[in-house]
């Protein structure tokens, strides 16, 4: 099992591409898993089984931000707070400063084009360029289009952004690539201050991210850092791990208004800890009793669990949601 696991870790360090991932669901080879490198309806399926958990792993979403000014501020702690590693690119000291301050993950103060080359981009790396004029924005642009991208965006007024288009395209970059920019940046909901864009601009970034879900059939999952660290018995505080049983629960299907999508992970330590969260409440709870009963006991070390929220029943937890959710648990 750890091969996969440092396979997979290779792999996201290495490769620019999306990665899927299957999972034997029934039978003798319940439990194996398969590192695919390209979706599995173009791929030759390694495992050949029928029954199998598809996703598509997903990287750690990293936010580039192309310019420091005043509306990159509320982007970089909206960015922050969505989950994204986020980069700010600036070549003005006192501008960068105000970066760092805002919580930006990393700040690089030199001239874009010499920063933006110390970016590799993946099919999780989300740039928005919102730098100070049409000739940073075009030098910004020029460079993010040769690399691979989930999403590019570039504020600007119309006849700034089509001056950009306009001098790019008489360098050769393709029309069609450059249209598929997203100008005016962010959705159209009447914003004014920089925090007003800033929402609308993080809007348009989950419904990009959202819509790109459902086109891989919603199952697009991911492995944090840290449980990928704990599973490979790295760089973990505490307790060494490698003393430890563990126990990895990934949701493989929802129905209702279930608070997490399929894909999502948690990873339960034999002592009690856990790493990450499929939603909290009592759904977590009875999973993360599931999983220490694995750990503590001779059951199998593959199971396939089902809870089933009823609205009643959560209304009585406290809860919002609903809905029924099938979740995968295997020992790590």
């Amino acid at each position: 099992m750890n091969r996969f696991y440092t396979e997979l870790k290779e792999a996201l360090e290495t490769s620019e591409g999306d990665i899927w991932a299957e999972t034997v669901l029934s039978g003798e080879h319940a439990g194996e898993k398969y590192l695919l490198h390209a979706r599995p309806a173009e791929a030759d399926r390694t495992a050949g089984f029928p029954d199998v958990f598809c996703e598509r792993i997903g990287r750690t979403p990293k936010l580039i931000v192309c310019g420091a000014g005043h509306v990159s501020m509320p982007i970089i702690r909206m960015g922050k707070m969505l989950g994204f590693v986020v980069t700010v690119i600036e070549d003005r000291p006192k501008f960068a400063d105000n970066a760092r301050a805002a919580g930006a993950d990393r700040v690089i103060c030199e001239p874009f084009a010499s920063g933006l080359a110390q970016i590799r981009g993946d099919s999780d790396s989300w740039f928005i360029i919102v730098t100070r004029g049409h000739r940073y924005d075009s030098e910004c642009l020029e460079a993010i289009l040769q690399k691979r991208s989930a999403y590019v965006g570039m504020m600007g007024s119309r006849r700034r952004v089509a001056i950009v288009k306009d001098q790019l395209e008489e360098k050769g970059i393709s029309r069609n690539l450059l249209d598929a920019v997203h100008t005016p940046i962010g959705l159209k909901i009447g914003a004014e201050t920089p925090e007003e864009i800033a929402v609308s601009v993080m809007a348009e970034i989950i419904q990009v991210k959202s819509t790109q879900n459902k086109s891989d059939g919603g199952k697009t999952g991911g492995y944090s850092e840290e449980i990928i660290s704990c599973i490979l018995n790295a760089g973990n505080s505490g307790e060494d791990p490698a003393e430890l049983q563990k126990v990895l629960a990934t949701i493989i299907s929802r129905k209702g208004s279930a608070p997490r999508g399929v894909g999502t992970k948690m990873l339960i330590i034999e002592d009690g800890r856990t790493i990450d969260t499929i939603g909290g409440g009592c759904i977590e709870s009875e999973i993360i009793q599931k999983a220490l009963l694995m750990m503590r006991t001779k059951a199998p070390d593959f199971q396939i669990c089902r809870v089933d929220m009823t609205a009643g029943e959560a209304e009585d937890e406290g809860m919002v949601c609903g809905g029924v959710v099938e979740v995968m648990l295997e020992k790590v």
